[in-house]
């Protein structure tokens, strides 16, 4: 996969607005300024492809990227207080519709910042995904946030962490040094490999 051949797509605040599938599609799902945008854009060697906002809960749409052959999905974020009931109802409607149409996707990269200990809107998603099977991995973000020495002990904390929940494996990443990057990229490949 040509990590460089990527652009934007398009935005769906609607349910009735997502297309139809007809390639490969990495979901990315996480909470609010959890760095979704930057692990997208570096895994893409783009600055800008996915815009970065300081505002959370900004995301309110599901965002399609065209990578190579296949789609990045950036789900809009959760998990941010100041939403209103409508909104947020809004967006339980957008993921669910998302999921129970018939795509082709491959995995879901489940974002969890790697400083802390997933909140309960975080339980609720990996609980969520292991119910209705959806295959996963974790992109432990913010690694550059950990002394080298915490490290290590982090990534075994969220693996058993995860485990229960079907995590199929756990990645230490940092979109700002570019820690676990070009071994997210490897897997992501292997996956379209292995769908063939």
């Amino acid at each position: 996969m040509n990590y460089n051949r990527s652009e934007f797509q398009a935005s769906y605040g609607l349910s009735s607005q997502l297309p139809e599938s007809d390639r490969p599609e990495f979901v990315f799902s996480g909470r609010s300024n959890v760095g979704k945008s930057s692990l997208i854009n570096r895994l893409c060697n783009r600055k800008n492809l996915a815009r970065v906002s300081a505002t959370p809960g900004k995301t309110a749409t599901i965002n399609f990227y065209r990578v190579d052959t296949a789609y990045f999905v950036d789900l809009p974020g959760y998990g941010y207080a100041k939403v209103s009931n409508a909104d947020r109802e809004r967006w339980d409607e957008l993921i669910n519709s998302y999921f129970e149409t018939p795509r082709a996707m491959t995995v879901l990269v489940q974002l969890l910042d790697c400083r802390h200990a997933p909140s309960a809107d975080d339980v609720q998603m990996l609980e969520y995904l292991h119910y209705h099977k959806i295959p996963f991995v974790v992109a432990l973000t913010k690694a550059d946030k950990l002394k080298k020495s915490e490290q290590a002990a982090a990534e075994e904390s969220f693996r058993t962490r995860c485990a229960p929940y079907g995590c199929r494996e756990v990645f230490l990443t940092s979109a700002e040094k570019g820690t676990g990057i070009e071994e997210l990229r490897k897997y992501l490949e292997e996956c379209l490999t292995t769908e063939q």
